[in-house]
């Protein structure tokens, strides 16, 4: 398994380009990010929902090292809820997934002063070829009828419970048409945060993970869950 991970991804649309500052808050993007990660190793057959918990099912390294060292982190705990390791997770996770991106040289690490002594890091956009491919796969679901592949549609899915429409340039009415189609195109993959007894092991585990981040974001945002 290559290429760039679902976090890196929500990661980079969250970032402003030219500022290279989040332009969501910063919670909610670090529960989504840490949700992406297990959603990911669900869909990679590595993780699965097994008796009220998530469990390692297959230790087979994926070749991704954040996912790699969460797989791992599973494999080796006591069992947790698909809600513990959303909260889990989610510290120290941004930083390292900026660490990986501006190795890759995807981002720059600006590093500023404010006050004389107080430092300020931004991550202006250094390769645009990555993020365009994340937002034209975006733009290609939301414009079409049919549900996009299931990476697409898991980035979609996340999308629509972190409420990032306006990260894809969209306001008002167009928001609003965006997001009724994102959660189209949960629901058609099985993404959408409920869970049938007839479905497969994925879909239970990415779908209860998605319910817990959506939950997750409404408290730490002082909504009503």
């Amino acid at each position: 398994m290559t290429g760039v991970a679902l976090a890196e991804e929500l990661l980079l649309l969250a970032y402003d380009d030219e500022s290279g500052k989040a332009t969501m808050p910063r919670i909610s993007l670090d529960l989504g990010m840490a949700a992406a990660v297990l959603i990911e190793l669900a869909l990679a057959g590595r993780i699965a929902y097994v008796e009220g918990n998530l469990a390692a099912t297959d230790p087979t390294p994926t070749g991704e090292p954040i996912l790699d060292d969460v797989l791992a982190r599973i494999a080796a705990d006591t069992p947790h809820s698909p809600s513990s390791w959303v909260q889990r997770l989610r510290h120290g996770l941004r930083d390292r997934i900026l660490g990986d991106l501006v190795g890759r040289g995807v981002v720059r690490d600006v590093d500023e002063t404010e006050l004389g002594f107080i430092h300020v890091h931004r991550y202006p956009l250094a390769d645009a070829a990555v993020e365009a491919d994340t937002r034209g796969r975006l733009a290609e679901a939301l414009a079409g009828g049919q549900v996009p592949d299931e990476r697409t549609a898991a980035l979609a899915t996340l999308v629509a419970v972190l409420r990032m429409e306006p990260a894809l340039g969209l306001a008002g009415d167009a928001a609003r048409d965006a997001h009724v189609r994102l959660e189209e195109i949960a629901g058609g993959a099985g993404f959408s945060g409920t869970v049938s007894l007839d479905d497969s092991v994925v879909r239970p585990s990415v779908s209860l993970v998605v319910a817990a981040l959506g939950k997750a974001v409404d408290a730490a945002l002082g909504k009503r869950v």
